[in-house]
């Protein structure tokens, strides 16, 4: 089976696990629920949630306890994006080739969205306890949620949204500050979908460790793609508007290091990821293609 029509097959089973969690639409409380349903269902890779089951099996995971967190990641994602398209932040009026969630709504309702999407993947999250089988489940799964909120929070994603929001007003920008902003606002997020697939397949502290640095490097390579994508792709490719970077004056790796050196940082890190995660016990090669493939997309 090649790769595309692989991938198009576990983005289908992964879109059905994480829509399964969505909540429905019910009472005065209606409007808020069918605006992150919307927001959910806008479409998107699902590269987090694929990222964290493909990690789970290459661990020798069983999957048990895997699909809630999937789910509430997506959910953590998608109220990120959300927050990011509203005119305060980014101001963008498509995504993913529809219009974003402030626009087909209003903007209270985004915001209130996002912060649905946000408390609601906390009880998703939370679900895992009920398929708990023994004392190390429940262990597990506890390491799981301490990752998944400390890697979306202050000290992960929103931590480098903020530093990417300074970084738009700032005179001089440095190299150091934007790999803050990647490993932080981007990676962040990878790493936690790929550390919890380890924890709850019971992997040992060494391999997360490992995993965890791979999630890294493809994180911070995956943004740099994104970078590259604003200046060289389309809108109609992208299904967003490009040149969003050029327009808001901020400064990013590609700015620093030109589109080649941009171009040779994005291999360079994504070698170094696949060159870890061949070397570890169970082999996954749709993982190692899944990695080669979101990190040179071209959408």
């Amino acid at each position: 089976m090649s790769f595309e029509i692989e991938l198009k097959d576990r983005i289908s089973r992964t879109e059905e696990i994480i829509s399964s969690y969505l909540p429905e639409p019910e009472d005065f409380g209606s409007k808020v629920m069918e605006a992150m349903d919307y927001s959910f269902l806008a479409g998107g890779k699902r590269i987090r949630p694929m990222l964290m089951m493909e990690t789970h099996i290459l661990c020798g995971g069983d999957g048990r306890l895997i699909a809630p967190f999937m789910a509430a990641l997506e959910m953590i994602h998608t109220y990120s994006l959300v927050h990011d398209d509203l005119p305060a932040m980014d101001g963008d009026e498509l995504r993913r080739g529809k219009p974003t969630t402030w626009m087909q709504f209003d903007e209270a309702v985004a915001i209130l969205a996002g912060d649905g999407l946000l408390n609601y993947s906390c009880e998703v999250a939370c679900l895992a306890f009920n398929l708990a089988e023994s004392p190390d489940d429940f262990a597990a799964i506890a390491s799981a949620l301490k990752i998944l909120y400390h890697h979306s929070g202050i000290y992960g994603m929103i931590g480098g949204q903020c530093a990417d929001i300074e970084a738009e007003n700032a005179q001089n920008v440095t190299e150091e500050m934007i790999t803050y902003i990647h490993a932080h606002k981007t990676a962040a997020l990878v790493r936690a979908a790929m550390c919890i697939g380890a924890v709850l397949a019971g992997a040992d502290e060494d391999t997360v460790m490992k995993l965890d640095h791979a999630a890294e490097c493809i994180g911070l390579a995956f943004q740099i793609q994104d970078d590259l994508l604003d200046i060289t792709s389309d809108e109609a490719t992208l299904g967003k508007p490009v040149g969003s970077d050029a327009r808001n004056n901020k400064t990013t790796y590609v700015t620093l290091h030109g589109i080649m050196g941009s171009r040779m940082k994005v291999e360079e890190l994504s070698n170094e990821a696949i060159d870890i995660i061949r070397n570890i016990n169970h082999r996954n090669v749709f993982l190692e293609e899944l990695v080669e493939w979101m990190i040179n997309r071209d959408k």
